[in-house]
């Protein structure tokens, strides 16, 4: 499962790039949890969640980003910005990039912006 996880974070900052944003880090892990990856659109710090669900019994993989989730996301960005000052004082957001389907065929959806922190 981890290297399912880690083709679809693959395949989703390849994207990114495309569209012009450039990486930061990738699976920067703290014990709050795990930001997939971390990249910069133009001034703005950009923490990027991936996810992926083959069916969509339990709701789709956008939906599988809880509020639980969320705040677990918070937490490792504040201390990702905490270990990256050059960084702390750019505005900062939280995007979803999300896949559903069988991984051969499974569309992408990008949320710039899927929530705030508090």
């Amino acid at each position: 499962m981890r290297a399912t996880g880690a083709g679809f974070e693959q395949r989703a900052s390849v994207e990114l790039e495309r569209a012009g944003l450039k990486p930061l880090a990738r699976n920067y892990t703290t014990r709050h949890g795990e930001l997939d990856l971390v990249m910069l659109d133009r001034d703005t710090v950009v923490f990027v969640e991936v996810r992926y669900r083959v069916r969509a019994g339990h709701g789709n993989a956008l939906a599988s980003v809880t509020r639980g989730k969320q705040d677990k996301l918070i937490r490792t960005a504040q201390l990702w910005l905490a270990a990256h000052p050059q960084h702390a004082q750019r505005s900062c957001r939280f995007d979803v990039v999300s896949y559903d389907g069988p991984a051969a065929s499974a569309c992408m959806q990008w949320v710039r912006g899927a929530f705030e922190a508090d």
